[in-house]
């Protein structure tokens, strides 16, 4: 795999969840190998994991001693961390690594960023204001230079299924309001050029997950394909976005299937989800597309009820950290 000049960043998310323990074991599975990374966090976490720490000022450091020991950016927590016991006194510092690690990525001292999972209670307690992660870098980049259309929008992957969302965590009654002709055309020109730029694919075909049952049955079923979705599909085909008109999710998902498209835009959570899982349920890979910076995420939670009892598996983290190294390499040879 072709290793992209700056080493990735990763951050260590909920210290009192998982992150610390899959952060130390894909380290020990990567460190023969590419591509080098540094951690945002508090190096006495790790320690404890049993791996060896090296504390390091930037990603920059991390290359040379990647193989021997884990590069850490330290940044001490100000409470004492029990697993599975988050402190909202520690929600800030958790902010805090996110955002130095996109000022990293900005800079070009890393290729990309790598975030562990949040906990949301903890992070609203102590005053953060935004949905999630997405939403919080998509803000912290909003002023940063980007040719294309700007996200963010969620690129769940797995095997070879790429789903990306049109609308994300809503309730499923308010989902036919917000698929609006907009939101989707939007949707799909993001993952067109995001395919282009980071995954290195000259001409993405892109497939079109229906709303409704058998894609509204000639409108028997709902009138969201006829009125919203086709059109659409013909607006961006007209663009030169090859893309197809809506087809149901039911026939969408399976190997034949996914053979004739490299990405599909769905509708909602979970006919995005569900397949995802389903394919590969421990090494998903949660991806923010049209932004300025490369982001990926395992696609888990913290795993309160199993952090500290060293059973955590890391393999999402590992896919989303290989991932990563290979959009960065992607974007860096355009």
């Amino acid at each position: 795999m072709t290793v992209a000049a700056a080493p990735l960043v990763l951050t260590l998310g909920e210290p009192a969840g998982v992150g610390p323990e899959i952060t130390a074991a894909a380290w020990t599975a990567l460190k023969d190998h590419s591509p080098p990374f540094a951690v945002i966090g508090d190096a006495a976490l790790l320690r404890a994991q049993g791996v060896p720490v090296v504390e390091v000022d930037s990603p920059l450091d991390a290359a040379d001693r990647f193989a021997r020991v884990l590069p850490v950016i330290h940044r001490p927590l100000p409470a004492p961390v029990g697993a599975g016991r988050p402190d909202p006194a520690n929600a800030p510092a958790v902010a805090d690594g996110i955002e130095e690690a996109i000022g990293f990525a900005l800079s070009g001292q890393a290729s990309g960023v790598v975030t562990a999972p949040i906990a949301k209670a903890p992070m609203y307690a102590s005053g953060f204001r935004f949905p999630g992660h997405t939403e919080f870098i998509a803000e912290l980049t909003a002023d940063a230079p980007y040719a294309g259309t700007r996200g963010p929008v969620m690129m769940l992957t797995a095997r070879d299924l790429r789903a990306c969302l049109v609308t994300i965590h809503v309730a499923l009654d308010q989902v036919p309001e917000l698929v609006t002709a907009e939101r989707v055309a939007r949707t799909a020109r993001v993952v067109h050029e995001s395919l282009r730029r980071d995954f290195a694919i000259a001409r993405p075909r892109l497939a079109m997950a229906a709303l409704n049952p058998h894609a509204g049955e000639g409108g028997a079923l709902g009138l969201q394909e006829i009125e919203t979705l086709i059109p659409v599909a013909q607006q961006l085909r007209g663009e030169g976005i090859d893309i197809t008109d809506p087809r149901p999710a039911d026939t969408l998902f399976h190997d034949e299937a996914r053979a004739t498209y490299d990405a599909a835009i769905c509708m909602y959570h979970d006919q995005a989800l569900i397949p995802v899982k389903t394919l590969d349920f421990w090494a998903g890979v949660n991806v923010s597309l049209g932004l300025p910076v490369i982001r990926t995420s395992p696609d888990h939670g913290t795993g309160f009820d199993i952090a500290g009892k060293g059973v955590a598996r890391p393999d999402s983290l590992i896919a989303a950290i290989r991932l990563a190294s290979e959009m960065a390499a992607a974007r860096a040879a355009r």
